[in-house]
């Protein structure tokens, strides 16, 4: 996708009516570094104190597990915690069933090949709910960079097509660049307790960064 002006430009760059105003983009795939997983317990029963209580025990061993496996403390942190009172309608009556307690703890894996074995820990210590795991990267400057790099050569790309079809020379340098995004797509992965294993299989794949900036070239 790209725009031009030329002329009288009603454009920012109306003081250099003489311009060329092109969108470049840039994508780039790159493996990701690191995982977060969102896993814990959930507990029911009719008396509050024991489904707290035993939620409480579930989730004191998953994180003790986790530190056994040299998962720092830090990387260790509660994502969601709620107590719900759960009800039916039985001949259109509301009848209390009981408890629901949830806890959840977010868990940060800088060894994303130990995520597998993060998830069948937690697991066989209790843990009965995987929320969820994304992948991203724990130092994503050096992509970012190099992908903002390339939306720049698309744009003086774009900008040269143009130039040689309005039979003008093009600067050597943009007048200006506005960077208008640039992103790193985490990858959402949904883990399902009924794909345990000796080692859960998680493939992380490649995350996708973008960028889009807006760039002016003087021409004459």
């Amino acid at each position: 996708m790209y725009s031009h002006s030329y002329g009288n430009s009603p454009s920012n760059q109306s003081k250099c009516p003489f311009t060329i105003e092109v969108l470049g983009e840039g994508t780039l795939a790159a493996p990701p570094d690191r995982a977060v997983a969102v896993l814990g317990a959930i507990t029911e029963g009719q008396v509050l104190q024991t489904v707290q209580s035993e939620n409480a025990q579930i989730v004191t061993n998953i994180i003790e597990a986790l530190l056994e496996l040299n998962i720092p403390k830090d990387k260790i942190q509660t994502d969601d915690f709620r107590i719900e009172a759960q009800y039916e309608y039985i001949d259109g009556q509301q009848v209390f069933r009981g408890y629901k307690v949830t806890h959840l703890l977010q868990i940060t894996i800088d060894r994303i090949e130990d995520i597998g074995i993060v998830i069948d820990t937690a697991v066989s210590n209790g843990a009965n709910t995987v929320a969820g795991i994304q992948f991203t990267m724990a130092q994503p400057a050096i992509y970012e960079n190099e992908v903002l790099a390339l939306a720049i050569q698309n744009a003086r790309q774009k900008a040269e097509t143009i130039a040689a079809a309005l039979q003008v020379n093009l600067a050597a340098v943009p007048s200006q660049v506005q960077e208008l995004s640039r992103s790193a797509e985490p990858i959402p992965f949904t883990a399902s307790l009924h794909m345990q294993s000796a080692a859960t299989p998680v493939e992380p794949g490649q995350l996708t960064l973008t960028a889009t900036v807006r760039v002016w070239y003087l021409f004459g």
